[in-house]
């Protein structure tokens, strides 16, 4: 899914189906049983990233920084739906 299709998403108004998952067990959507991608979407982030520029007159990135300010949701890749009760489990899992 693009940026531009994540900010697409909508909130579906029905009740979110909780679910529980054991140690090895990967995050399934329960809408469309997408296992594969996933969205992070953060609200009031400030992005800092350092450039040197080289002798030719290009840039080279050397650190890039992200602070999150406000909300992160967790949304299916595939369908939308709104993901945010595995959002703990995403970042136990984010190596």
């Amino acid at each position: 899914m693009s940026y531009s299709e994540a900010t697409k998403i909508k909130k579906i108004k029905t009740r979110p189906k909780v679910v529980t998952l054991s140690s090895t067990q990967r995050i399934t959507c329960p809408e469309c049983n997408n296992n594969k991608e996933f969205l992070e979407v953060s609200d009031g982030v400030i992005l800092t990233t350092r450039f040197v520029q080289n002798t030719d007159g290009s840039f080279s990135q050397e650190i890039d920084d992200s602070q999150v300010l406000g909300q992160v949701q967790f949304y299916c890749g595939d369908c939308g739906a709104d993901l945010t009760q595995f959002h703990k489990r995403f970042l136990e899992m984010l190596f």
